[in-house]
């Protein structure tokens, strides 16, 4: 188990979301994939989110996070979505045509916890100490 520990937490909270851009366009290729890749590391390091693994793929973004107990999962999204949306467009001002109405993501996402926590994990933790592990395992589809 990877725990992570706050000031006077230990958790372990992940959650699977999938977001697509605005009527599936398939936008996320080169340099504005890569950007989106930058801006969501950005914004979930500013958070305290770790990614634990995701895909850029082409119409949209399926990740895995480590979130801590303060963050619900629509406010990952709302700043997730929200920052990396605004950030686009001043960087890739030609977007603004295609997504007329200032939004670059769709309205919804999925979202899923991940849970393994079993009788024995938990008789285990009882009995052992666990050290915490980063991993970075981002990547783009192209």
């Amino acid at each position: 188990m990877d725990y992570r520990y706050g000031r006077h937490t230990v958790f372990k909270i992940q959650y699977h979301f999938v977001f697509v851009t605005k009527y599936r366009y398939k936008v996320l290729r080169g340099d504005v994939g890569l950007k989106v890749r930058s801006l969501i590391r950005q914004t979930c390091e500013a958070f305290e989110i770790e990614i634990l693994k995701g895909v850029v793929s082409h119409d949209h973004v399926p990740i895995l996070v480590s979130s801590p107990p303060n963050m619900a999962p629509s406010e990952i999204m709302r700043r997730v979505k929200g920052r990396s949306s605004s950030k686009l467009f001043q960087s890739f001002p030609e977007l603004k045509k295609r997504y007329w109405g200032r939004q670059f993501w769709a309205r919804g996402y999925f979202c899923a916890t991940s849970g393994e926590l079993t009788e024995e994990v938990i008789k285990d933790y009882l009995d052992h100490h666990f050290e915490p592990k980063g991993d970075d395992n981002f990547q783009t589809e192209d």
